[in-house]
């Protein structure tokens, strides 16, 4: 959804609050695509800050389903977003890193911005439980439910050139 900017940009010190309904249904980070659960409309205040520039604050929360890194058990994780960024209009020069994407001359695309913010605001692991043991190396067996049995040794490999002359000493 494109919200246009332009009375904000004309209006000197103007100032406009607003709420969009976030209408994605699906959040993309490039590789996967995580179904969104629940989410609140898209709280807006849109401030003229001088010529051809306005600041953008704004708050949204989303709950995202996406899998547990540890047991891969399918798990709610809320993302509560607070922004607050500046926007130009497409005549106004700009460094390039203060370029935004979200912008389309005189609008500014509330999905992309949305998306920009999640990305930033996702966890960098996402778990079930602080305590989950997740999944066994040997036989995948979810370790939540109890232990498998398998060998879970892991034989230090400082040691394998010497295993290595046992093994090749050993006598039929």
């Amino acid at each position: 959804m494109l919200v246009n900017l332009s009375d904000v940009f004309t209006s000197q010190r103007g100032e406009e609050s607003k709420e969009i309904p976030l209408e994605m249904t699906v959040y993309q980070d490039g590789l996967q695509e995580y179904p969104i659960l629940e989410k609140t409309p898209v709280s807006f205040t849109f401030t003229n800050i001088g010529v051809g520039k306005v600041s953008v604050k704004g708050n949204a929360r989303v709950v995202l389903q996406m899998q547990c890194d540890r047991c891969l058990k399918e798990v709610q994780q809320p993302v509560d977003l607070q922004f607050e960024i500046e926007v130009y209009t497409p005549d106004t020069e700009v460094e390039e890193a203060d370029y935004q994407e979200f912008m389309e001359q005189y609008s500014l695309d509330v999905e992309g911005l949305i998306s920009n913010e999640i990305l930033m605001s996702l966890p960098a692991k996402v778990v079930c439980k602080e305590d989950c043991k997740g999944i066994c190396k040997v036989c995948g067996n979810d370790l939540n439910l109890g232990e498998c049995g398998c060998d879970t040794f892991v034989p230090d490999p400082r040691m394998a050139a010497i295993k290595d002359i046992f093994n090749a000493n050993k006598e039929v």
